[in-house]
């Protein structure tokens, strides 16, 4: 071998060496940025004529283990459904109110009928009359706060929806545009990694909000097709379209048309969780809007449904005429079984009972439709709404098994329903989020270690300064020819 084909080597090596150096360099500078892939450099013996000539760099790998990043993506996604439905079902439980804290749903039932009792034993007390009306009062403006709750909850799931879509179409536009760039980058030979980064970091935030499979396509390309099997890129992206309403109450609905549902491409599909577009944070709030609002606008609507009936009973208050409400009223009217959707916010006392709409006190001893005042001492109508409260009835709607039970029951089991849904929530957000730590992880534990580049780097030094020392070898050749 001549001099200047070990010259030429040498060089061959400092040049590969130098890359690699590089790329080390690269690694360590990105420990810990999002996104990373670690880089290697892929590196063959090179040859000219058969003869050996060094070595060659034949490029920069971009090293990412496609399957756990594939699983890391759908445990996100799992993640963050479980997590906002459990914090939905918290908001709404904790608005509910646990039992012994004074301001909860089952202390405000309990209030009024203490109060009924209270004023039983002493019908002709003005002050008993008023707790009466007070602690009703506070029943029905407690079930109302409830139900306006739950509606700000779904008009706040429908804006997220909004905003997720129009996050996930620029996310797919910027994808599409990543795809172009990287294709164009690799045509010209240059190292299009720093672009896949950017890709695999748009890819990671659509599968927060809904869960996708990437799939690769040749020439560095990839499609996004989501686990229920829509086609979000291929080729072209896909436009994802949906119009929120700003305002929702209670009887508007998906079905009913008032609400929007999801359109890809101009076409309608499915938009529930468990639809084509479900299963990550855009599911969630799908469900919130459609399924775990309503059903627990549900309990609370056959809640003041049940309380209605039992003070609008003729048997409990024969002044009533046929078809009048009781004490409890839909805002001032009779129950409507056709508006039933919505009733909790809607209750209000019956205003003849009421001295701040000109009502009067002494008709809740003597009757709501009594023209004239009766015996103070009487106490027939007091008890007999102290037992209409007290009775076991079985709820005519809602989502409770046909078990009769006590006004003060029901509202337990309206307490117990969210809770029971929180708690399962919870369990499948424990699993959820522990799978998302393990798979995130697993994927760390396949991106860049810093020891492991530090020991490279070692290797790299010694490669350097051995092809180093070989130049100046055949330096000092050269220069004893010279001398000659």
């Amino acid at each position: 071998m001549s001099l200047s084909a070990s010259l030429n080597n040498a060089l061959s090596g400092l040049t590969a060496t130098s890359r690699r150096a590089e790329v080390v360099s690269t690694n360590v500078a990105n420990a810990l940025t999002d996104g990373y892939g670690r880089r290697e450099v892929e590196v063959a013996a090179r040859s000219l004529g058969g003869i050996g000539a060094g070595v060659q760099v034949m490029g920069v790998t971009r090293k990412v283990n496609t399957a756990i990043l594939g699983d890391r993506r759908l445990a996100d996604a799992e993640a963050g459904n479980t997590g906002a439905r459990a914090d939905f079902l918290a908001r709404i439980e904790a608005q509910i109110g646990a039992p012994g804290d004074g301001r909860s749903l089952s202390d405000r039932v309990s209030n009024f009928e203490t109060a009924l009792i209270s004023a039983t034993s002493r019908p002709d007390s003005q002050a008993r009359l008023q707790v009466v009306l007070d602690t009703a009062d506070a029943l029905a403006s407690h079930l109302g706060t409830l139900s306006n709750e739950v509606q700000a909850a779904r008009a706040e799931a429908d804006n997220s929806i909004a905003s997720q879509v129009a996050e996930l179409n620029n996310a797919l536009a910027g994808i599409d545009k990543l795809n172009t760039a990287i294709l164009a980058e690799r045509s010209s030979g240059r190292d299009a990694n720093a672009l896949m980064d950017q890709r695999q970091r748009l890819v990671d935030r659509v599968a927060e909000i809904v869960p996708v499979r990437e799939v690769p396509r040749d020439h560095n390309q990839i499609a996004l097709f989501t686990t229920g099997g829509a086609v979000l890129l291929d080729g072209l992206p896909a436009t994802v379209g949906f119009s929120p309403v700003g305002v929702i109450t209670a009887d508007m609905t998906l079905a009913s048309g008032d609400l929007s549902g999801l359109t890809i491409n101009g076409m309608t599909v499915p938009s529930g969780d468990d639809g084509v577009l479900g299963g990550g944070t855009l599911g969630a709030m799908f469900a919130i809007r459609d399924d775990l609002g309503p059903g627990a606008q549900e309990g609370c609507d056959a809640l003041a449904r049940d309380l209605m009936a039992r003070f609008s009973d003729p048997a409990v208050d024969p002044t009533l005429a046929p078809g009048a409400p009781g004490l409890f009223t839909d805002r001032g009217g009779a129950f409507n079984p056709l508006t039933e959707a919505g009733l909790a916010g809607r209750l209000t006392i019956n205003a003849a009972a009421d001295p701040a709409q000109g009502g009067q006190l002494w008709r809740l001893r003597d009757g709501l439709g009594a023209a004239t005042q009766g015996n103070v001492g009487d106490t027939t109508l007091l008890t007999a709404m102290t037992d209409a409260i007290q009775a076991a009835r079985v709820p005519a709607s809602g989502p409770f098994i046909g078990a009769a039970r006590s006004a003060a029951g029901l509202a337990a089991d309206v307490l117990s329903n969210i809770s029971g849904q929180r708690q399962q929530a919870e369990i499948r957000q424990s699993y959820a989020t522990t799978r998302q730590a393990a798979m995130t992880e697993l994927q760390l534990a396949d991106g860049v270690d810093t020891d492991a580049e530090m020991q490279d780097l070692l290797v790299i030094e010694q490669a350097y300064a051995a092809n180093a020392r070989v130049i100046q070898t055949i330096d000092s050749l050269i220069q004893t020819l010279i001398g000659l």
